[in-house]
């Protein structure tokens, strides 16, 4: 997918599904999820089942995402990694046109060698 690992820092995963003809992926955890993600300074809700549709550096038509924007909890509908800026990754929401982008190390899990 050529996207951050650690986008979806879900627990107690269930079940994992994807269709590889049309891209649809979902995800479903025990429970509803919060993940702060502390590079970002923001505060990330995942309901218990995730969905989107997956591209080459692109996940849109987010469902069970949120994050926090201010006060408020915003849905997140699209996540990208813009060709011409490999670092830095964007979430938008079209029907608010909010909007941000953060460099892709915010969301990269280390790697664990043994």
């Amino acid at each position: 997918m050529e996207l951050p690992n650690g986008l979806l820092p879900l627990k107690d995963i269930l079940e994992v599904g994807y269709n590889r003809s049309t891209g649809f992926v979902w995800l479903t955890q025990k429970n509803q999820a919060e993940h702060k993600f502390k590079a970002a300074d923001r505060l990330v809700w995942y309901d218990k089942v995730v969905t989107a549709f997956v591209e080459k550096r692109k996940m849109r038509k987010v469902t069970g995402v949120k994050a926090k924007e201010l006060l408020i909890w915003v849905s997140i509908e699209d996540i990208y990694v813009d060709e011409k800026d490999l670092g830095t990754v964007t979430f938008s929401n079209s029907l608010t046109g909010i909007s941000r982008s953060f460099h892709t190390s915010a969301f990269q899990l280390e790697e664990v060698y043994k």
